[in-house]
């Protein structure tokens, strides 16, 4: 996990790129507000998660609005997401 991410929130769904070098975990926290963050994984930082982006700071009311946001800023996640109907569903949307 991140060290972007609370050990509190919960990550329910981690959707990696077909490279596996980038990811967004979608995560639900205590006060029942959602959010998500962008990872991309490299040699040079010894094949650890880094976060690439500051999304995680922002609150979504729901899980769908936090997954239409991540849609809008990551630009691969659309095309994983087609390809891969079954994660909607982890998000809750399916």
């Amino acid at each position: 996990m991140s060290k972007r991410l609370d050990r509190s929130w919960t990550v329910f769904v981690s959707v990696e790129n077909s490279e596996h070098d980038r990811c967004v975990d979608i995560f639900s926290r205590s006060d029942g507000s959602y959010g998500f963050e962008e990872f991309r994984r490299d040699i040079e930082d010894g094949g650890q998660w880094t976060p690439v982006q500051y999304y995680s700071g922002t609150s979504y009311d729901s899980s769908a609005e936090a997954l239409d946001t991540a849609e809008r800023c990551v630009p691969w996640l659309v095309d994983v997401l087609a390809q891969k109907p079954e994660l909607r569903r982890r998000i809750g949307l399916g």
